[in-house]
């Protein structure tokens, strides 16, 4: 068989994988600090007899764009947008500390301070207690305080603030985690905005143009396919026929 089969259903194959990417990015275009996924496909001659004139396509994991996305005043306390790389530790459902950049908080029955996701976020000693009939605040350093009825303001925590040196792993639940394994160090010049969310930062109108170009680049490796396999049947009848 034409090794130009091979050449194009490996080229078919990124293209389905990177429409797979974007269609991810898209669907989490309103999604609160989500950062886009990346990729990137590299090209690779195919070595053998005869030139080198023919190449496959292989992925190449790029990670996530970790630029700031647009920050939305929403005037609620409990609410926190993440200044520059800064992350949010949280306990992730699998015991482990992981980063997020989601940043809208609030109180369960038990007064744990958790992500909207149901996720307890990380403090200088653990979880965040907040005490009964207090309101919470946060400052930009992360320090979170209660207000008593009575009007009295008690420190009671400080939000665990990471700013990763490089690139983290994303995971399947979407959380953020050292590759090199365990904890990350506190942060203490990390800061985030208060009453205010960080939007995602993907481009709606760039995912839509790159999906249409990999959809266009996937028809012209379907139709390389096909073109080959032409080939093939046009040279089975020319030796049949000699």
């Amino acid at each position: 068989m034409d090794r130009m089969i091979y050449v194009g259903m490996a080229g078919a194959k990124m293209d389905m994988q990177r429409q797979e990417v974007l269609a991810n990015n898209l669907a989490n275009v309103s999604t609160t600090g989500f950062r886009a996924e990346l990729q990137a496909i590299r090209a690779v001659p195919v070595r053998g007899d005869g030139a080198t004139t023919r190449v496959y396509s292989l992925e190449t994991t790029v990670g996530y764009d970790d630029s700031q996305g647009a920050i939305t005043t929403t005037g609620r306390p409990l609410d926190v947008a993440l200044q520059g790389k800064a992350m949010l530790g949280v306990s992730a459902l699998d015991g482990t500390e992981a980063y997020t950049r989601f940043g809208s908080l609030t109180v369960n029955n038990e007064g744990v301070l958790m992500t909207q996701s149901g996720l307890p976020v990380m403090g200088d000693g653990g979880p965040i207690t907040i005490p009964q009939n207090s309101q919470a605040s946060i400052a930009p350093d992360g320090t979170v305080s209660a207000k008593e009825a009575s009007g009295k303001i008690t420190s009671i925590g400080k939000l665990k603030l990471v700013t990763p040196e490089t690139k983290l792993t994303r995971g399947e639940d979407g959380l953020f985690r050292n590759p090199d394994g365990g904890d990350l160090p506190a942060d203490a010049n990390a800061r985030v905005q208060d009453g205010a969310l960080e939007g995602s930062n993907v481009n709606p109108v760039e995912t839509m143009i790159s999906m249409i170009a990999a959809a266009r680049q996937f028809e012209a490796q379907m139709k390389l396919i096909q073109t080959s396999e032409s080939n093939e049947k046009a040279a089975s009848q020319l030796l049949g026929g000699a």
